[in-house]
């Protein structure tokens, strides 16, 4: 293969597919000799490709594939951390080996290496306490409030499952496109859900509507983020129109169902187009990035902060938020029109460090804020790599594995790189689940953050879909997919690997065919009780399901 063009003064790079140029010498903008502790780091065995295919990183705008794995929920990380104390910016090199290349529809394939011993436990099943039927579930009327119907939603419940506890069912005439709703949060006693132009919560225990927030316009952007107190910043249009602009934020009280302060989004400069919107919320910061420009505000006020057109150096693309930290994902409009990834302080956007991409590398995915888990690649290369970054910036480790993985953690054309919901990140592990073949089962594989390399891998087996729903406290809790004609599981997996253990067991009969054809849903796990809805409604006038939930 061709080598990737250097930057001046740089060394060649290693020969053999999939390699990523080391660091730039000095006269680069770079620590000199002897102060730099970026070195190249040792080179990989040669690997070879599985399954090449063209790149499609997330900064290109592609949408996600059909075969897109849910849209889950990630748990809440470390707090805060203080702000480091100041010191001269750091610029670390991307010294990266062993690329990673993408599967067919633009899925992630790893390259072979190293994980001949991995264990594979196979999840297992443990029954409740109670297996009597379920009492009646909420019916509702068909608006939005209940089932939209008699039938009992845990007839045909076998001995050793649980319950379906409630289905809402939503009732909109809207565009002929569908509406989106995708915003779900659970706050206490109830779980929010964002649909078209409302916000409404509903009692987790029996799905009775507590209350309802309508927007004038449609909604066009969330988080899934809250602060500590329970307020987030949702995005609506400015109009009903077609050529009407998501640029309006609104603070929602999440707890008490009330609305804070209404703002337009200013723009950064001229080229600054409010296209698919993303939002992150970090302690009293929300950032909002959009088709290469971001800004970032207060959460209790509204006001603004910092944003692209006042970033010092390179013109950030994104400000990443999530877990009590900020990243600055930034083009620096050079000849190559090169990348860079930098921290950012909530509140100023100030760096301390920043880690410098190789020649024709774009950012495609954050995994992790803490640690700092990033996939990138070159386009027209074809290549690909997931770095671990120390809290300095540093590099750590280079991540690969054998698999093709479902790497797609964006919805929606335009959107910017946000925080993946697909993979989970807990202390010094990085669980990602593979790409289901037709058919066939995938498995999550759980790799150690530390040297790179694959721990265990867990298949879902009998054909089915597994996905992570976040990790913490050395926990990995993932979602077994339900079929039409066996109930979903949730199971809980020890970072150290071992026998998945089952802790909510969806019934079969006739939930089971509702719960299969949830299509990219927004899953939750929390409280012992899942909750599963679409993000998105047809909205043709008849009702379809919204939220389900299931319980002991």
């Amino acid at each position: 293969m061709t080598e990737p063009p250097q930057p001046p003064n740089q060394p060649p790079a290693p020969s053999g597919y999939g390699h990523l140029p080391g660091p730039p010498q000095p006269g680069y903008g770079y620590p000199q000799q002897g102060d730099n502790p970026y070195a190249q780091q040792p080179p990989t065995q040669p690997m070879h490709p599985v399954q090449p295919a063209p790149y499609a990183p997330q900064q290109g705008h592609l949408p996600p594939p059909p075969s897109a794995m849910p849209t889950v929920g990630m748990y809440p990380g470390p707090g805060v951390p203080q702000p480091p104390a100041k010191r001269k910016t750091a610029v670390v090199a991307a010294a990266v080996a062993g690329a990673l290349v993408l599967g067919a529809g633009g899925w992630f394939a790893f390259f072979a290496g190293g994980d001949d011993d991995v264990k594979k436990p196979v999840a297992q099943s443990s029954a409740p306490a109670d297996g009597k039927p379920s009492a009646e579930p909420d019916k509702g009327d068909g608006s939005g409030n209940g089932s939209g119907g008699t039938e009992d939603l845990n007839a045909g419940r076998k001995q050793g499952e649980d319950k379906t506890l409630w289905l809402k069912t939503a009732k909109i005439d809207g565009p002929g496109m569908g509406v989106d709703s995708a915003g779900q949060w659970i706050v206490g006693d109830t779980v929010v859900k964002s649909i078209w132009k409302n916000l409404t919560a509903y009692g987790i225990t029996d799905g009775q509507e507590k209350w309802t927030l309508a927007f004038p316009t449609p909604i066009c952007s969330v988080t899934r983020q809250a602060t500590a107190e329970g307020k987030t910043v949702v995005m609506f249009k400015d109009g009903d129109g077609d050529s009407a602009t998501c640029n309006q934020m609104k603070q929602v009280d999440l707890k008490a169902g009330k609305e804070g302060w209404t703002k337009e989004v200013p723009k950064e400069g001229l080229f600054d187009i409010m296209t698919s919107p993303t939002l992150g919320i970090t302690g009293d910061t929300v950032a909002v990035s959009r088709s290469g420009t971001a800004s970032a505000f207060k959460v209790s006020t509204g006001d603004k902060l910092f944003g692209s057109a006042t970033a010092e150096g390179c013109k950030p693309d994104a400000y990443v938020a999530d877990t009590g930290r900020m990243i600055a994902l930034a083009t620096c409009y050079d000849e190559d029109l090169s990348s860079e990834v930098s921290d950012a302080d909530p509140v100023t956007g100030k760096k301390t460090w920043t880690f410098k991409l190789p020649a024709k590398y774009k950012i495609g995915a954050v995994y992790s804020l803490d640690p700092l888990v990033l996939d990138m690649g070159n386009e027209e290369k074809k290549e690909r790599a997931i770095v671990v970054l120390g809290p300095d910036g540093r590099q750590r480790a280079t991540v690969s594995g054998e698999g093709t993985f479902a790497t797609e953690c964006t919805n929606g054309l335009f959107r910017s790189v946000e925080v993946c919901n697909r993979t989970a990140v807990d202390g010094n592990t990085l669980y990602m689940p593979t790409v289901p073949g037709s058919g066939k089962a995938n498995e999550i594989v759980a790799f150690d953050l530390a040297s790179g390399k694959a721990k265990w891998r867990t298949p879902a087996g009998d054909g089915r879909t597994i996905t992570p729903l976040g990790a913490a406290n050395g926990q990995l809790i993932a979602y077994r997919k339900a079929t039409t004609e066996q109930g979903g599981e949730v199971v809980s997996v020890p970072a150290a690997g071992g026998t998945p253990t089952v802790l909510l067991r969806n019934p079969s009969g006739t939930s089971a065919p509702i719960e299969s054809s949830f299509y990219d849903p927004t899953v939750d796990y929390a409280g012992g009780r899942l909750f599963v809805s679409q993000s998105r409604l047809r909205a043709q006038g008849t009702a379809e399901k919204l939220l389900m939930v299931f319980g002991k």
